[in-house]
């Protein structure tokens, strides 16, 4: 791989960050892990190609242009968490898959069917995830702090959430929210 190469992959990397809160990479291999799952299965799962997750993974794309296909990546990061503390077990984990697979989306914030905890409630960073997900699925990290530095003037608060929701870390804005919770 030569620089040109090498610098792309670090700024699609970076972008990636911005907009998923890490890299597809470390986030994909996570849930092959998690999941039990190798690339094929995943691509499957998602309803992607194998040589596109490829791309994603290795930084040579850099969007999920697909809200749907961001919508069933969230879906798995809960299901593999769910597995992670016992509250599904592998066989629910495949069952669950299956429909995952099956999805066809639809609006981030509506779909509410497995984005809770085992009490019910979502989870903070579950709609933190969500929020960014539908602010990054409208409009590139960059472009959502022009639009926070336009409003600052008139109205900073909204400024400070789409800076922090819509162009920051996922977990700096659990951070944020948190901290403007007590």
């Amino acid at each position: 791989m030569d620089a040109a190469q090498q610098e792309a992959t670090a700024r699609a990397r970076e972008l990636q960050r911005n907009w998923y809160g890490e890299p597809l990479g470390a986030l994909f291999r996570k849930l092959i892990d998690d999941l039990g799952l190798n690339q094929a299965r995943l691509a499957a799962v998602l309803g992607l190609s194998a040589p596109m997750l490829s791309q994603l993974m290795s930084g040579q794309r850099a969007k999920i242009g697909n809200p749907a296909v961001v919508q069933r990546v969230q879906l798995l990061q809960e299901l593999a968490s769910q597995v992670a503390d016992g509250s599904a077990s592998a066989a629910e984990a495949t069952e669950r898959m299956e429909e995952i697979k099956k999805s066809q989306g639809g609006s981030v914030l509506n779909n509410t069917t497995h984005t809770t905890s085992t009490s019910g409630a979502p989870t903070v960073k579950r709609v933190v995830r969500e929020i960014q997900s539908l602010l990054r699925s409208v409009a590139a990290a960059g472009d959502i702090i022009d639009a926070a530095d336009s409003l600052a003037p008139n109205h900073p608060e909204l400024a400070e959430f789409l800076r922090v929701y819509g162009a920051g870390r996922t977990a700096d804005a659990v951070a944020h929210y948190q901290s403007h919770q007590n």
